[in-house]
């Protein structure tokens, strides 16, 4: 579980290991696209993004980029380095949201708004463990959470959690848009990430010397 947590650097098996990063950064952006078009509430960071952009004026790209770049500021006490998968996390899911959300339909019934929601958060559990297991250094916001893990051994499920219900709330008391998706994603995503990453870690099987 640990193994996933840690940094493996890209010339080690890069055939196999980039295309799961990019294939995870990519499901990561389908599945937030799902999540938009339920329209069923925001998960908890663009809960908070939303929050910002009200109380600032700022748009909504600029928020979020600039909330990355405070989480990353975050990661010096945690001893985080920014790998790969931390770049690649800023391009990859952006590409990939515009285009899914191009592709979706936009659904009017409640059914099949809350099928999108249902795909759309398992998904992201999916997607996550996937680019989290490459080991080629995780998201900015992720960063913070695995490396919390790291320091401390703390449960991945419980500090995944206990984050998005913390930006959750933040958000909120700034002006944020919370929905019954908003909730659900906060308090399952930590648990499914969990339960998927030890199915797709990476793990170098190189034979003792």
């Amino acid at each position: 579980m640990l193994a996933a947590l840690t940094q493996v650097p890209v010339t080690v098996s890069p055939l196999r290991r980039i295309p799961q990063l990019l294939a995870g950064l990519w499901l990561y952006g389908a599945s937030m696209a799902l999540q938009i078009r339920a329209t069923l509430g925001l998960d908890p960071w663009d809960v908070l993004h939303e929050g910002l952009t009200k109380i600032t004026g700022l748009s909504f790209g600029t928020i979020t980029a600039l909330v990355g770049l405070v989480v990353l500021l975050c990661w010096i006490p945690l001893r985080q380095r920014p790998g790969v998968g931390t770049i690649s996390n800023v391009i990859v899911i952006g590409v990939a949201v515009d285009v899914s959300l191009a592709i979706l339909p936009n659904p009017v019934e409640l059914l099949p708004r809350i099928l999108f929601l249902t795909a759309g958060i398992v998904l992201n559990g999916v997607a996550a463990a996937v680019y989290i297991g490459a080991r080629l250094g995780p998201g900015p916001r992720d960063g913070l959470t695995t490396g919390f893990c790291a320091r401390t051994g703390t449960s991945l499920r419980l500090v995944r959690t206990v984050v998005e219900l913390t930006v959750l709330a933040i958000g909120w008391l700034l002006g944020g848009t919370i929905g019954v998706g908003t909730v659900l994603y906060a308090v399952t995503i930590g648990p499914l990430t969990q339960a998927f990453l030890p199915l797709v870690t990476w793990a170098n099987e190189r034979p003792a010397s």
